[in-house]
């Protein structure tokens, strides 16, 4: 029986080197490019942005998700969760460490079920760090719902023609390529009938409506988009996966963004609290540091410990995940995560900017970003309620109804009995 809290001395070094690399390297960037992340480098981003990326490579910390067969590290999720808790401080971290999402999880399904062509076609250049890519999978009217979707994929000769429409399709713009998911078969129903494919950008046909800003963005940088697949047609080994499959790849995808989206948010929400407790200290009123004060203590106190109930139900997650190697056997406890990491960001935030006044609901502080972080976080790879019923489900998987008229916990009914054990008392009542 081992039960263990402690980082291995090797990797905690790599830990704190990190932690300071993405204090002092990084976060300028955060400063001086704060919509640039996700852009094609042009010649002054990558006289900066490049040797950034080495030096990550140098200390063996590039792309930690995947395995060393992938250009990873094998770290396993575990420590993939410790790294991520610091780059969550950061809008550009991510990107230097070759782990930004959506990329992580295209990467992930592209390696696990692409062909070797498609290997080298798309997933070599996206762990290289020089391309994005994007996933196109839920819809205006139907949202995550893939009973709802609409999208078809019809077979032509050699060809697959797709049509419909898809919406809040992340970063398309900047992307080389989009992950589909249509109907190649209605008649056989969303978890059997629909098919991934790999569509490129630049493909006739894949029209670019609009691209929506999130509340913090400007409008001109909107990297949400609604796409137009209008008569796209595409070789048939662009499929990803095998036909009527899509199902089976989105959930291997989406479980891994789900856990890193949680990663980070421990990071972010540590920034928050961080900065809730220097402005305590730091601001007086009436004479006294607000951290005297009974309410702010409170905000200080219930930050703390929620975050750290948070950060240990993600780790044990990691754990569980790196345990079993296998994301659906651990879809309970990923579920639980996604629906608590919108909350417990949203509850530090909130503290956070009371204890900072009106700076706090400024653009002079993160604290605006991460605020709208959090309703965003609920609902990326799918919304709180459906995490929810899915966690009520699995746990109640793990229980069984009783056939009689009081439940088993029911003490006049037990009372019987343990006296009948025990020798006592007047036996059965």
């Amino acid at each position: 029986m081992a039960w263990d809290f402690e980082t291995d001395p090797e990797f905690q070094k790599k830990l704190d080197w990190a932690a300071q690399f993405v204090r002092d390297e990084i976060e300028p960037l955060d400063l001086v490019w704060p919509h640039d992340n996700y852009k094609p480098l042009d010649d002054e981003h990558r006289r900066i942005v490049d040797p950034l990326k080495q030096k990550v490579r140098d200390q063996q910390l590039w792309a930690c998700h995947l395995e060393p067969a992938l250009g990873g590290q094998g770290y396993g999720q575990m420590k993939l969760a410790l790294l991520n808790e610091i780059l969550g401080r950061s809008i550009w971290a991510p990107v230097i460490f070759g782990t930004q999402a959506p990329d992580t999880g295209n990467a992930e399904i592209i390696a696990h079920f692409g062909t070797a062509e498609q290997k080298a076609e798309y997933l070599a250049p996206l762990l290289a760090g020089e391309i994005f890519s994007c996933y196109s999978m839920t819809e205006p009217q139907g949202g995550a719902d893939v009973g709802q979707f609409e999208t078809t994929a019809v077979r032509d000769c050699d060809d697959w023609i797709i049509n419909g429409y898809k919406y809040f399709s992340s970063n398309a713009r900047y992307s080389t390529f989009c992950i589909v998911m249509a109907y190649t078969n209605k008649d056989a129903g969303p978890h059997k009938g629909m098919s991934m494919f790999l569509v490129p950008t630049d493909t006739e046909g894949v029209v670019i409506e609009r691209n929506v800003p999130l509340m913090h963005e400007p409008a001109e940088e909107g990297s949400h988009a609604y796409i137009h697949y209008d008569n796209v047609r595409v070789p048939a080994t662009a499929m990803l996966g095998e036909e009527g499959r899509a199902f089976e790849v989105a959930q291997v995808r989406l479980g891994g963004g789900r856990v890193h989206h949680a990663m980070r948010t421990v990071g972010m929400a540590q920034r928050a609290l961080d900065m809730m407790c220097e402005r305590a200290l730091s601001r007086t009123t009436r004479g006294r540091p607000l951290a005297e004060r009974e309410t702010v203590q409170t905000y200080i106190a219930e930050s703390y410990a929620q975050l750290a109930q948070f950060r240990l139900f993600v780790l044990q997650t990691a754990w569980l995940i790196d345990k079993t190697q296998d994301y659906s056997k651990c879809r309970k406890d990923i579920s639980a995560i996604k629906f608590l990491t919108p909350k417990v960001l949203h509850d530090i935030v909130s503290r956070s900017i009371q204890v900072h006044g009106a700076l706090g609901v400024s653009q002079d502080t993160p604290l605006a970003h991460m605020w709208v972080s959090a309703p965003v976080m609920g609902l990326v790879d799918g919304p709180t309620e459906v995490h929810l019923r899915q966690v009520a489900r699995g746990v109640l998987s793990g229980y069984t109804a009783v056939d009689t008229l009081w439940p088993s916990e029911h003490i006049p009914s037990k009372l019987g009995a343990a006296e009948s054990k025990l020798g006592i008392g007047g036996g059965q009542r």
